[in-house]
């Protein structure tokens, strides 16, 4: 008991002293990436502008990683409020027109219903999954900045087209432990 004493007494007393050792080493204009104290930090973001370019005109990006989902290449003015009832992304997206319109299709990751997953099952859907019908939530339309900081990640893909389309619907129980 008493060996525990000491114990806790010398870590305790270590942990406090190392607090006080960190925060005289390390001054609040050294914190993060603006290096800079907090109350003079510059409030005005730089001026962006996203794409006018049409749907249609518009040059695909890469995608960021394996998987990931596409960046918007075109303007999406005038095609908001984006509900449940009136989605004017699927209208060119869905997979029956997109090849016609030159659109990237919706992948069947989206024609898959997630709620039985944990079950070990993933039953495919006619119509997109009512959990997937807001595409902003992960699509977004990309303005031309610079980043604040360098970004030195490389992805790595597993086939050369998984630069360009998702295969998330087929590799989806990869590694849990589950069968298709």
């Amino acid at each position: 008991m008493r060996l525990k004493s000491l114990f806790l007494v010398f870590f305790g007393s270590s942990a406090l002293l190392s607090c006080i050792a960190a925060k005289e080493l390390i001054a609040p204009e050294e914190m993060g990436i603006r290096r800079a104290p907090l109350e003079e930090e510059i409030l005005n973001p730089p001026k962006f502008e996203y794409s006018k370019t049409p749907p249609g005109q518009s040059k695909r990006f890469k995608r960021a990683y394996e998987n990931a989902p596409p960046q918007i290449p075109h303007s999406i003015e005038g095609m908001f409020p984006i509900t449940l009832k009136n989605n004017p992304c699927l209208g060119c997206h869905m997979p029956d027109v997109a090849k016609q319109v030159g659109a990237t299709p919706i992948p069947p990751s989206h024609f898959i219903d997630f709620y039985h997953l944990p079950k070990g099952q993933a039953p495919k859907l006619t119509d997109i999954d009512k959990a997937r019908w807001n595409c902003l939530l992960c699509h977004r339309p990309q303005a031309n900045v610079q980043p604040v900081v360098k970004n030195l990640f490389k992805p790595e893909y597993r086939t050369p087209e998984a630069q360009e389309k998702s295969r998330l619907h087929e590799v989806l129980f990869e590694g849990v432990g589950t069968k298709k």
